[in-house]
């Protein structure tokens, strides 16, 4: 498994308005995220609307990500499944297409024994030959990983990296701490990616890079390349408002709109079309695409009107 590191974005997966695979609209998608600068690319995710897929389309998006990239940069597709047996299926395929390695969430939904969790990222380590990277989210999977955890399987040659998506950028540090560099840790949130490389995050794995790809590049080249703090906090602050928009300006229990919705509208007024998510994501209203046009243009002043 190549190493993860730096500005990777948990790719949106491209569907028709019916809802069907755009696979030349992915691949052009995937150009545009290249040319932006990204270290590499992460489909079929949660952003990728993986839960939303068949293991078949999950296959066809991954298999266009890898043709398109041609090489140019990694790529680590999403494994996310509660069975073993469906996981290592998956993995295996993915392997078979080309991928360059493996994001793998926490079997979800049923919460299994942390003892069970660990035995299932083994299965699928030991069923493609080599190192995974845990996508550690207890958001989605319902529970998470300690450093010291992560630490055995690394031990073990189980897991070379990990997505900390808990949104706090400590859990980057305290990893960091035990692991060092034999566990790549990639910042897996959308708020506070500067403190996380600030403490020595290796790298940014989240939605909102899809929207802001040359910025988080910038970003992260301030902290890592040139050790900048002062230009890093400038980027940052151009990039804050949309930050600020996804924490703040999105109301209910669930927050909405959508982040799905968010993305796929915010990026064709970028020039780049991305269609629409599955249902049951739903567009944004009127005064909903206002508000967020009002966030965007802080970021992007260019950007087409409404």
């Amino acid at each position: 498994m190549k190493i993860p590191h730096g500005i990777i974005p948990a790719m949106l997966s491209i569907f028709n308005n019916d809802g069907s695979l755009d696979i030349e609209g992915h691949k052009a998608f995937t150009e545009w995220l290249i040319k932006k600068g990204v270290h590499g690319l992460a489909p079929c995710g949660s952003t990728g609307e993986a839960a939303a897929m068949s293991d078949e389309e999950r296959i066809k998006i991954a298999k266009a990500t890898v043709e398109q990239s041609a090489g140019r940069v990694p790529v680590f597709a999403g494994v996310v499944h509660y069975s073993t047996r469906l996981a290592t299926n998956l993995a295996k395929a993915y392997m078979d297409i080309g991928v360059d390695g493996l994001m793998v969430l926490l079997p979800y939904y049923y919460k299994p024994t942390i003892p069970s969790a660990l035995n299932y990222l083994r299965a699928i380590s030991k069923a493609v030959g080599m190192p995974i990277m845990v996508y550690n989210n207890p958001w989605f999977a319902g529970f998470e990983l300690t450093p010291q955890q992560i630490k055995d399987l690394a031990d073990e040659g189980v897991v070379n990296a990990v997505k900390a998506a808990h949104g706090d950028p400590m859990r980057v540090n305290y990893i960091k701490y035990l692991c060092g560099d034999s566990v790549s840790t990639l910042y897996g949130h959308d708020y506070s990616p500067l403190e996380a490389f600030v403490v020595g995050g290796d790298g940014w794995l989240s939605g909102l890079p899809n929207l802001i790809p040359d910025l988080a590049v910038d970003l992260f080249n301030a902290v890592t390349v040139d050790k900048d703090l002062e230009k890093a906090q400038k980027i940052w602050k151009r990039i804050l408002p949309i930050a600020y928009y996804f924490m703040y300006e999105r109301v209910g229990e669930n927050q909405s709109p959508h982040w799905l919705t968010v993305f796929k509208e915010g990026l064709p007024l970028l020039g780049q079309d991305v269609g629409i998510p599955r249902l049951p994501a739903e567009a944004m209203n009127s005064h909903q695409k206002e508000v967020f046009h009002s966030y965007l243009s802080q970021v992007y002043p260019e950007i087409k009107s409404l």
